[in-house]
This record gives C-alpha cells, sequence and structure tokens, in this order.
C-alpha cells in the first residue's frame, strides 16, 4: 500500500460523503471538543488544586507550633482491647503561651495518664489549640488525592455533559427518521405496476 493510499485512508472521515448528515458532524466536533476538555481542563483543575492545597498544607506547617503542656485531670485507662491503635479521650490541659500567661484548654491525649504528666499540643498563630500540622510528606500525598479528585471530577462532568449533548442529536435523528417513515412509509404498501 502506497504512502498516498495510507493518508487516504486515515482521513476518510474528512471526506465529502453524500450520507453525512449536519448532525453527524456537529457530533463529531462535540466529541472533539469533548475530549479536549477533559484532557486539558482536567489536567489544568488536577494541578490547580494540587498546588492550592500544597501551598496550605505549607502555610499550616509554618503557622502552628508544638509546645508542652500539663495534664490537669487524671486520664482513665483504656477499657478495650482491639487493635493496635492507641486510645485517645478528652482532657484538661494548661500551658504557658509564647507572652508567658497561664492558659487551659481541651484536647486528646492518650488514655492512661496521670494529672502532671507532659503532653505536647500543637498551637496555631494566634495562640488556640489545634491539630498537628501535615508532615511534607503526608501533605504531598494528600495534595495528590485531592489534585486527583479535581481532575477525575472536572473530567466526569465534561464526559456527562458531552454525553447529554450526544443524546439529544440522537434523539433529533430519531425524530428525523420517523418524520421521513412516515412521509415514505405509506407508499410501500401500494402496487406502482
Amino acid at each position: 500500500m502506497g504512502r498516498g493510499k495510507r493518508t487516504k485512508k486515515r482521513l476518510w472521515r474528512l471526506r465529502s460523503n453524500p450520507l453525512r448528515r449536519r448532525d453527524d458532524i456537529v457530533e463529531a466536533w462535540i466529541v472533539l471538543v469533548m475530549w479536549t476538555v477533559i484532557a486539558v481542563g482536567g489536567a489544568l483543575a488536577g494541578l490547580v488544586t494540587f498546588h492550592a492545597a500544597d501551598e496550605v498544607f505549607a502555610g499550616q506547617r509554618a503557622d502552628r507550633h508544638s509546645v508542652r503542656a500539663v495534664l490537669l485531670t487524671d486520664v482513665a485507662p483504656s477499657t478495650t482491647t482491639a487493635g493496635g491503635e492507641r486510645d485517645r479521650i478528652e482532657a484538661r490541659i494548661g500551658w504557658t503561651a509564647g507572652d508567658g500567661t497561664r492558659r487551659t484548654g481541651s484536647t486528646l491525649v492518650e488514655t492512661g495518664q496521670k494529672a502532671g504528666g507532659g503532653v505536647v499540643v500543637w498551637l496555631d498563630g494566634a495562640g488556640r489549640l489545634t491539630t498537628e500540622p501535615p508532615s511534607p510528606t503526608a501533605a504531598r500525598l494528600e495534595s495528590l488525592v485531592l489534585g486527583l479528585t479535581a481532575a477525575l471530577a472536572f473530567a466526569g462532568t465534561g464526559l456527562g455533559t458531552g454525553a447529554a449533548l450526544r443524546y439529544r442529536l440522537d434523539q433529533r435523528r430519531v425524530d428525523s427518521w420517523g418524520k421521513e417513515w412516515n412521509s415514505v412509509g405509506p407508499s410501500w404498501g401500494r402496487k406502482t405496476g
């Protein structure tokens, strides 16, 4: 097979065809635009979400800091024996803020500790109790998951929109075929001779 014939065979859809309808051309453009939007838009949505989440987690690591706190009450020992994960329960704690004032609050601590024992708690920039920020590795992984989720959501929306438009085109074609059949069908029953 010659080089010209292969090119002609690959581009057969672009040739003029007397059976090609306007709806067929519209559908081809819908499919092309849909896949372009899915590929480009999904990638952009994923990258933007990934970078935004990564910046948020980096800001949390920069803003939050740990301090030593003292348990103000005894924490009951764990009553469950399941699993290797340690039980945690809410308890009252006290700590000294950066300005030297004494503060108290409640946080989750491991069970079985006595009053006066030390625990590490995390504070935000305003001095309020908060959770430990994610490590750089955990933040990167969570950012990646969020980015992939955004990309898939965007792609799913594009795919659904394209499918809805193609469904509408199919309905138009079926209606058109029905009208044509109504005009041609009755003449098939008559004798022509």
